[in-house]
């Protein structure tokens, strides 16, 4: 079976995928994630390297991209020195997509199904790639690495 056209995305409360769903111009898929920049070594300070970004793609309601807002929050480094409290990169992530997804005009939380798309912003790829391992097809959302295939059902294996 191949990667299909439009590939689902299960809503999933309070998981992975727990910012996703429908709104007035179509669909969103929204995500806190940490990313690496393409080439990074680990033995050349990784915390420094290793970011954590607020994410937000939409897309129209057949599924095509549309546009992304992709803000980053701090870094690993960052984020040991103060991890707890309304300062920390996390919680800085978190209200940051918070403000964006409740900018969605009658947003609401369910599945969505989109086509594949990649871009790259400092240097780490975001999307949805696809590809194929041994004869079986997949589809891999970037930097969240979460995992989508048959029988896709838009269940994601981490």
């Amino acid at each position: 079976m191949a990667v299909p056209e439009v590939i689902p995305i299960a809503y999933e409360p309070r998981g992975r995928t727990e910012a996703i769903g429908l709104y007035a111009d179509g669909q969103f898929l929204g995500s806190v994630t940490y990313g690496f920049p393409k080439g990074f070594r680990l033995d050349q300070g990784w915390e420094e390297h290793k970011r954590l970004y607020s994410v937000l793609h939409t897309f129209d309601a057949d599924g095509r991209y549309r546009d992304s807002e992709i803000w980053c929050a701090g870094t690993w480094a960052e984020q040991q020195l103060a991890p707890h409290g309304p300062d920390s990169v996390l919680a800085r992530a978190r209200a940051h997509l918070a403000t964006r997804l409740r900018s969605l005009p009658r947003r609401t939380y369910t599945d969505i199904a989109v086509r594949p798309f990649q871009l790259t912003v400092d240097g780490v790829l975001f999307g949805l790639v696809t590809g194929e391992d041994d004869g079986e097809p997949w589809a891999e959302l970037y930097p969240d690495h979460l995992g989508f295939g048959a029988p896709w059902d838009g269940s994601y294996d981490t």
